[in-house]
Order: C-alpha cells, then structure tokens, then sequence
C-alpha cells in the first residue's frame, strides 16, 4: 500500500508522490518565542516529529525545517514588560522551547533558522514582488496586493468578497484593500530594525516563512504543515507571495493537526484553561502525553482532561507490562522443541500481522490510533503465553523475540517505549507508594490551605503548599473550576 496524505489544498486523501524520488522535503512552523509553550504547541510538534520519523523508517532521505520566529510585536511586548532587549526575550524561550521538546522526545530537525538570520533572503523576496507589481510600499511599510493573485484563499476556501465585507480587519487607510497583509513594516521609535530599499524596518510575520523555507528547501518542496489554525492566514498568505514571488507552485501537500481543547472546551487564555507544557508534565509523565497525543489521528480534535490522561497512563502501563512480560519470557531458561500451544499460534500469527497492519495504518494518512490499537492486540497475545505457557522452547522463543522487534519498530517510529520496562515500571509502583503516605483527606485539606492562602494573597504559603505535595509525589493543577490533583 502506498503512502496517502490529506491534503488541505485538496480536501482529499492523496498519494504522496515527492518532487524527488527518495527524498522528502518538509517544512513545519515553529512558534514565536515569546513565552513558554502551552499544550497545542506539544500537539503540533509530537504530530510532525512522528511524521518525520516514519518518513525516515519507510526509507526517504528527509530534510526536515522548522523554524523561530525570532523578532514579532508579542516579543517586543514582552520585552518592553519585562525591561529587557528583545533578544533576550528570543533567546530566552527558544531555550524554554528546546528544553519542552527534548522532554518529549523530539528528534531535531534537520535545520532550525531563526527569522533574524534571513533578513536579506527576505528582503530579496520582498523586492522582487514589488517589481512585479504583487506588493507596493507607503510610507517604509510593504504590502502585498492581494488582488494581482487570482488564487488567494485557495487552501481555506474562503470567499474573498465576503471576507472583505465581514471581516474584522483593522481599518489602516494606507492599504489598497483591507485584505492586504504587511510584507515589511517600517521601524517605530525604540524598536529593533534593519535597513532595508524602504528604511529602517523589520519583516511581517508571513514573509519569513517563505524566505526560510525556500532557502533550505527551495522554490518548491513537497511538504508544509501546522496546526489548523494557521491554514488562514498565514498558510494563505505564504502560499500567496511565494507562488507569485516566484511563478511555480510553492507546496504540494499542506498537513495540518487538529486542535487541543481542554475539558470540552476550546482552550484560551481568557477562559483560563491555558496549560503550559511544563505545567502538565509537573503533573503527568512525558511519554504518557505523547502517548496520549498520538493515541488520536492527527487531523482529530482531542480532549485535554484528566480522565483521557488517566486512560492514556494506564494503556501505556499495560503495553509495559506485555514488554516486560516479553522480556522475563526471552531472558529466561529456553528449553528443546518447537510445538506451539494455541496461545503460541495465535501468537505467532498475530506477530506476522503487525508489521503489516502498521504499515497500512501509517500508510492510511498517519494513522497512529490504528497503529496503537494493533500493538495492544499484539500484547493481549503476549499475556495470553505468558499466562498459559510455561515453559518457553525454541520456536516460542523466537516468535517472543520477533514481537520485541515488531514493537520496536513501532517505538522508534512514535517515540515511545523508550524505557527499559522493568524500570519504567519500578517508578509507577514508587510513585504510587509515596503518593499512599498521604490520605485523600491530608491532600483536600491542603489545597483548601493553599486556596485561602491564595485568596489573601499568601503567596509564600501557597508556594510551600505546591512543594510540600509535589515532594509526596501530588502534583496540583489549577484551572476557574478550581484546583485538581494527582499521582507524579
């Protein structure tokens, strides 16, 4: 079965065919590090980091990019709030970013530029739509002109007519039309600029993806991808200046995730139901939300709540508990035959199996909640031997030893497993241990301490709170329904 993708620019599943034959070329947005990443941001980059692996594990040469927006209003805000340069801001949450994803196992792309570095590509980029009559400059600002591209809104399938007399756009009456976007924006007092044909300035946030992305990847590459909500409008514009930049298709398949609510309910800083990924893993293990994040299709909503996480804490615990099974069934005393029990066949043909199902459910547009119900499959197999089997010969040996690599091949493919099982085991069961020598009563009592030491601004108290639970094991989030808890 060949590799299919949906396609956003298509609204359909599609054959991947790349530009290149063996090779992948593939660009995802990164994140404008202005603060520490929250939950949809772990959601977006587990999904491409899966991508990319299996990519890798079906044979492609892949060139992966991913990028920093490294200069934006929200890092001068941030900067101009907390007095200091806005590199700092920069250089302070592209580390916090580097950290969240090494906890979840990222692999690092292949190049990661910074917009800062690309100031002259994007300059070049901005130039040469000007002299084709796509962008137009007022007063050391640069706009594109969407109405010189025919194909604006093809990825969202928008209505542009309709958008112009609905949409909120803030009234600038420089523009030629309400719906064109900033290539450049020209230098305001005391902010970070570069010089530029039109002053003193700095880029607009949509141009620095196509001038980074075409560097690496060239005029034309075969994958871009993001969460959902950027498809309009920076997918669109990006799609709008590089194809009219250059004259030739800019992607071939736009991938994008589906977003991350929380408890039902679209995640927002106004409703406060904000998670930062540091907050969630202070809670719960970082396999267990990769685990979690990958357990839906990636193009599907998910639910971000504590009974979801709870079900993907237990489903990663029992797959476990099959590969330590696996384990002690192979490293021990391996006796002469080769008879098999019913447990032993139906094992064996489930181990034949698995490779292939998981090929065709990756091969179905990434399909990981499929892939991840044939490994529980293949488990339940592993507990029906080492229930009913007690003694291990050679044949039930290797059919053991070939479900080890099968799931394996599967680990290494969604970046899970990573631990040794026994270990991984061993620190549930001390968690779990620790987390007994405090009642459910001594934790309710407590946090209904914190609370109040909250509401009389008792800080310091509230802080000694968070730590003395967090030292038993008992790691608290607060949310406007009020503080819940949980085993580390």
């Amino acid at each position: 079965m060949a590799l299919r993708v949906y396609n956003t620019l298509t609204g359909r599943k599609e054959e991947f065919v790349p530009l290149e034959p063996g090779k992948v070329k593939m660009y995802v947005c990164g994140v404008t590090v202005y603060d520490h990443c929250h939950i949809g941001h772990a959601r977006a980059n587990v999904v491409f980091d899966m991508i990319f692996r299996y990519l890798k594990y079906v044979g492609f040469d892949v060139t992966y990019v991913r990028n920093y927006t490294d200069i934006d209003d929200k890092i001068i805000n941030r900067a101009n709030r907390d007095g200091i340069p806005w590199h700092e801001v920069s250089r302070r949450f592209i580390a916090e970013f580097d950290k969240d994803m090494a906890s979840l196992g990222l692999e690092l792309p292949t190049h990661q530029p910074k917009a800062t570095e690309h100031i002259p590509e994007i300059i070049a980029i901005v130039e040469r739509l000007q002299e084709k009559g796509h962008a137009y400059a007022v007063a050391g600002d640069v706009y594109f002109r969407v109405a010189t591209f025919a194909d604006y809104l093809k990825l969202s399938k928008r209505n542009l007519e309709d958008m112009q007399a609905g949409a909120r756009v803030e009234v600038d009456e420089r523009k030629e039309n309400p719906m064109d976007f900033a290539l450049w924006k020209g230098a305001k007092p005391g902010e970070p600029s570069w010089e530029s044909p039109w002053g003193a300035g700095r880029p607009g946030w949509h141009i620095e993806c196509s001038a980074m992305s075409m560097k690496f990847l060239g005029e034309t590459f075969d994958i871009h991808g993001g969460g959902k909500d950027l498809v309009f409008p920076h997918h669109e514009n990006e799609i709008a200046q590089s194809e009219a930049a250059n004259g030739s298709p800019f992607v071939n398949y736009w991938l994008h995730n589906g977003f991350v609510n929380i408890n039902s309910e679209k995640m927002s800083k106004s409703l406060g139901n904000f998670f930062t990924i540091k907050e969630v893993l202070e809670r719960y293990d970082a396999e267990v939300l990769r685990f979690f994040l990958l357990s839906a299709h990636y193009r599907s909503p998910i639910d971000f709540c504590d009974q979801n996480l709870t079900e993907a804490h237990t489903g990663l615990e029992r797959i476990y508990k099959g590969l330590a099974e696996i384990h002690r069934l192979c490293d021990g005393r391996v006796a002469a035959g080769d008879s098999l029990s019913d447990s032993g066949r139906e094992l064996e043909e489930k181990v034949t199996a698995i490779g292939i199902r998981f090929r065709e459910a990756m091969d179905d547009d990434f399909n990981t909640a499929l892939a991840i119900a044939g490994l529980f499959d293949l488990i339940r197999g592993v507990n029906r031997v080492a229930t009913e089997d007690s003694v291990v010969n050679v044949r039930l040996h290797q059919i053991l030893d070939a479900a080890r690599q099968a799931v394996g091949d599967v680990a290494r493919v969604l970046g899970i497993f990573s631990s040794v099982p026994v270990e991984y085991l061993g620190r549930i069961k001390s968690r779990r241990a620790a987390a007994l020598e405090i009642s459910t009563e001594e934790i309710e009592e407590l946090i209904a301490q914190r609370a109040l030491a909250r509401k009389t601004k008792d800080f310091r108290r509230s802080d000694e709170i968070r730590d003395l639970l967090l030292s038993r094991n008992i790691v608290l989030l607060d949310s406007p329904a009020g503080t819940t808890w949980g085993v580390k």
